[in-house]
């Protein structure tokens, strides 16, 4: 593309870039299937799938296609005229959710920001609320839900928070998966809990389902507004689409991003029939939110999901991957003690040091990221074969062989 080598750009990247994440020592260029490319022409086995993300895999025709049709017609417009892309895309959400109405975001940490203002302008609405709008969330220890400010008031993680928790977004933590620590942490001011369906960032924890049903029952006795964040653990990663969808228990709140636009950075809150009408014109906005490009990629992605039977293989994959656990285990005692997940949100129990464990991992052409204190996290795309996961599997016995 430019003519630099890769560790030109390297060295340009560390002048030049705020750095969110670690790097790895490569350029990437390219992908296709389940696999990147470097500049260098170096195959690597994706198992982050861009963190989630990049459900449908690399370099998926139909769903480029899409996004070229939509292109040659129109990319973005203002919110002050309606499209059909979004409009389509809001009908099929809310259809397969049973909720009622979505918000388009441009990420899931805005989807979080929406759901937040949800549940403390519907506290706020309530005869004899705070005047001085004193409300706080209940979140769950472990929890991660974006680095936003309000985002971050909720994250359970002070490697993240630092000098940013804001004044005016309160939160106080529970246990996850303890029923009566949150119900212990209720008060008048209460607006709303917030809850990952599955933890990923915080362990790759899943929740029980009497957690989840008496969650639901709280919010329905005390008013307050149930938020589901699916941002990570959603759009089929843990088996069904909506990874509430196993639990047989509906949020006031839904959000959702990364595979939503696998690759397009969009984002998205759901709100049931209770929350509808909560927030007033203006009183939430964006600028990109919704714009036809985005939802081309949605409503393309909904298309392939449904085509390509990606839950039926997302459940296939996950036993093939806990069976592949289970055996590295079984030859590792001492390095593997359990796996952790559901469907293709996978996490390796380890006790050997996890950046090293990464580290050669990613020398062998596998990549994987870290979880909580002891988990190697597998996100591959749901679009991976058995023999791609067997592949993943041999590779990080090489690499357990080695630490």
């Amino acid at each position: 593309m430019s003519g630099y080598t890769s560790n030109e750009l390297m060295n340009m990247a560390e002048e030049y870039m705020i750095y969110g994440k670690k790097m790895y020592p490569a350029v990437l260029e390219r992908g296709d299937g389940v696999y990147l490319y470097d500049k260098e022409g170096k195959e690597y086995l994706d198992c982050v799938g861009g963190i989630a993300v990049n459900a449908l895999g690399y370099n998926n025709k139909e769903y480029l296609d899409a996004l070229k049709a939509q292109m040659d017609k129109v990319m973005h417009i203002s919110r002050y005229y309606h499209n059909e892309p979004a409009i389509i895309a809001a009908k099929r959400l809310v259809e397969l959710s049973g909720l009622s109405q979505a918000f388009f975001a441009n990420s899931g940490t805005e989807a979080i920001e929406g759901a937040l203002k949800v549940a403390k302008k519907h506290a706020s609405m309530k005869p004899g609320a705070d005047k001085d709008n004193n409300f706080e969330v209940i979140a769950m220890h472990h929890s991660f839900h974006g680095r936003s400010m309000a985002a971050l008031a909720a994250t359970d993680n002070s490697k993240y928070q630092g000098a940013f928790v804001p004044s005016n977004v309160k939160a106080v933590f529970a246990n996850f998966n303890d029923l009566e620590d949150v119900k212990s942490k209720i008060t008048k001011n209460t607006c709303g809990i917030i809850c990952e369906v599955m933890q990923g960032e915080g362990g790759v924890y899943a929740a029980d389902a009497e957690f989840l049903k008496g969650l639901r029952a709280l919010c329905d006795e005390k008013d307050i507004i149930l938020i589901f964040d699916e941002v990570q653990c959603g759009m089929g990663r843990t088996g069904t689409l909506f990874a509430h969808q196993a639990y047989g228990v509906k949020p006031d709140v839904l959000a959702l991003a990364k595979a939503l636009g696998c690759g397009v950075p969009v984002g998205a809150f759901l709100i049931s029939e209770r929350c509808k009408g909560v927030l007033g014109p203006g009183e939430h906005g964006n600028t990109y939110g919704a714009n036809p490009f985005c939802m081309a990629a949605i409503n393309a992605v909904l298309d392939l999901y449904e085509k390509y039977d990606v839950l039926t293989n997302v459940n296939k994959m996950a036993k093939v991957f806990e069976e592949g656990f289970d055996k590295l285990k079984e030859k590792h005692p001492d390095k593997v003690t359990g796996r952790r997940g559901k469907g293709l949100l996978q996490g390796l129990v380890v006790t050997v040091n996890r950046d090293k464990l990464e580290q050669v991992a990613f020398e062998k052409g596998l990549l994987v990221c870290a979880a909580g204190t002891d988990v190697i996290r597998f996100l591959p795309p749901l679009v991976i074969s058995e023999e791609e996961v067997n592949k993943a599997i041999n590779i990080m016995d090489a690499v357990l062989s080695e630490m």
